[in-house]
């Protein structure tokens, strides 16, 4: 999942990047509300964190424009300001979820869990394919109950292909939903990863096809 955090203090939102990159997000940071409607139209997103009193548009403005332009991206915000009022005005120009500061980063993890879920179509906290079984609040995969060694990458390439089984998932769609702006990471990464995965799932009974000119997809009847 690909988030944009939209936070004017350098030490919240680097903090809110760097943890949001360890639970396995491509995540990408504005600190200008100028700056967000162009970002929008250029990458998609799957989410928005987005504080309220910002530089240049303030967070309600960006909110009311995104909105306006058809544009359906979930948006968090965190602000510091926690009178109802301020909650009512936020919902109403068309925010899904309201975080006041200061708040634990357990909590805006497991809201961002929550709408990974929403938008995987998941009720539960784990995707099931086949023999495997992905946790996403532990952020690991289990093969017949034994815990699969993975890298972060790894773990997210998987994801994307677990959410998905069955269906074939493009080397962009994994670049675009794991690089951010500042990431070196390509369909040549790309490859390297499902190899490395490849080979972690040797004997599983569950294995990642190659479909030519398309990408990958995760099999989980055919396997050895």
């Amino acid at each position: 999942m690909r988030v944009l955090v939209i936070e004017d203090d350098t030490t919240l939102g680097h903090a809110l990047q760097e943890f949001l990159i360890e639970q396995g997000y491509a995540v990408d940071w504005l600190k200008d509300g100028d700056q967000v409607l162009g970002a929008v139209a250029g990458q998609s997103y799957d989410l928005l964190l987005l504080d309220l009193n910002l530089p240049g548009l303030s967070g309600l403005e960006v909110l009311r424009q995104l909105r306006s332009n058809g544009q359906q991206i979930p948006v968090l915000i965190l602000t510091a300001r926690d009178g109802v009022e301020d909650r009512v005005a936020g919902l109403d120009a068309g925010a899904d979820d309201y975080v006041t500061k200061p708040f634990e980063l357990p909590e805006l993890a497991a809201r961002v869990r929550a709408f990974a879920r929403r938008r995987a179509g998941q009720a539960q906290p784990f995707i099931e394919a086949g023999p495997l079984v992905f946790d996403t609040v532990g952020r690991e995969v289990r093969v017949n109950g034994d815990r699969l060694s993975l890298s972060v990458r790894e773990l997210s390439v998987l994801e994307m292909l677990m959410a998905r089984v069955g269906r074939v998932v493009t080397k962009r769609q994994i670049v675009n939903s794991l690089s951010a702006w500042d990431a070196d990471f390509s369909e040549n990464a790309v490859e390297v990863y499902v190899y490395r995965l490849r080979k972690r799932l040797e004997g599983t009974g569950a294995g990642i096809q190659t479909v030519r000119g398309f990408g990958y997809l995760l099999d989980v009847e055919s396997a050895a």
